[in-house]
């Protein structure tokens, strides 16, 4: 395997990579035995596009090997609770009862295709990497944060990552948020979370984070504190510095903080408690890579690549990604 060309650590949300394209691009388009490959197809065109856009020399696509983890779940029950899907189970009477189970709705001609998607990786020679009972946003949060010698850019539609913007200490990390679109992508680093949401530049990723603990996320199940939108909460994380230390001051009578102000905050303490380490993704999580996460400038196993590629009707998307990790 030839060297690679110095560049960037690529650390793709896989989860979001996949619906994306699973919605973006019509089901009719299938394998020669008729299953849906659109996802499949899209997924592959998106990583061969990132990687001729941004020339990594490594690349890591994460996952969710737990998508709600159970301490979150503990200190905010509500977290993602909309997502859990229902199974309907026979009870011993005749009744019919509705029974939560631990799984995430998800298409089901997507399921088949992300057991698809991780053997194009494979063959491809692509790392995968994930952590047990954690979600990729862990997985890339450890991932960028234990980087010390390559630039970061992390790939992912979901705003949470945002937490993760440093310029220093050095290497840098960006998230290249694709929520709109792949081809309506944006690179953010500290200036530009600072730019729009009012935060401290100095400080964006974290204070980020903190952010959106205060205003909550309604798409991740967390409620936030009752008056508290974008701007109020941007300024309070500029004024106090952190959930914690603004705690500490809705609780001190002494504090420079206005009476209707520390009234919605000490009414949300409860929240506000458990809301912080939900929010923040885990940086030390014990991560497991299927392998090196050089990209190589060939495929690891160009026969079975090759393969999949006629099996899948992919050809097309594959021969683009094999052309982007030659060429970098």
């Amino acid at each position: 395997m030839s060297t690679p060309a110095a560049g960037p650590l690529l650390l793709l949300d896989g989860a979001s990579l996949w619906f994306r394209a699973f919605y973006a691009i019509p089901e009719k388009i299938t394998a020669p035995d008729g299953r849906p490959v659109n996802a499949l197809r899209g997924f592959t065109d998106m990583v061969a596009a990132l990687t001729k856009q941004h020339s990594p020399s490594r690349l890591v696509v994460c996952l969710d090997l737990d998508w709600r983890p159970q301490f979150r779940v503990d200190l905010i029950p509500s977290y993602k609770a909309h997502r859990v899907a229902e199974t309907v189970d026979a009870a011993p009477t005749g009744d019919r009862a509705a029974t939560e189970v631990e799984a995430e709705e998800v298409p089901d001609t997507l399921t088949p295709q992300v057991d698809m998607i991780m053997e194009v990786l494979a063959a491809a020679g692509i790392a995968t990497a994930g952590a047990v009972g954690l979600e990729a946003d862990d997985v890339i949060g450890t991932l960028a944060t234990r980087e010390c010698t390559d630039e970061v850019i992390v790939v992912s539609g979901d705003r949470d990552l945002l937490q993760l913007v440093r310029d220093t200490p050095a290497p840098r990390v960006q998230v290249f948020y694709v929520g709109r679109g792949l081809s309506k992508a944006e690179l953010w680093g500290p200036a530009e979370v600072s730019a729009k949401y009012g935060v401290p530049e100095e400080n964006a990723g974290p204070a980020y984070a903190d952010m959106a603990a205060l205003r909550g996320d309604a798409s991740d199940g967390l409620p936030g504190v009752a008056g508290i939108g974008d701007k109020s909460a941007a300024q309070l994380i500029s004024k106090f510095g952190s959930v914690e230390a603004l705690r500490a001051a809705a609780a001190d009578p002494d504090s420079d903080m206005a009476k209707g102000m520390r009234a919605k905050l000490v009414a949300a303490e409860d929240y506000l408690k458990a809301a912080a380490p939900v929010v923040r993704v885990v940086q030390d999580a014990e991560v497991d890579l299927s392998g090196s996460d050089v990209l190589p400038r060939t495929p690891a196993d160009p026969d079975r690549l090759a393969e999949l590629a006629v099996a899948y009707n992919a050809e097309s998307p594959v021969k683009r990604l094999l052309s982007a990790m030659s060429k970098r």
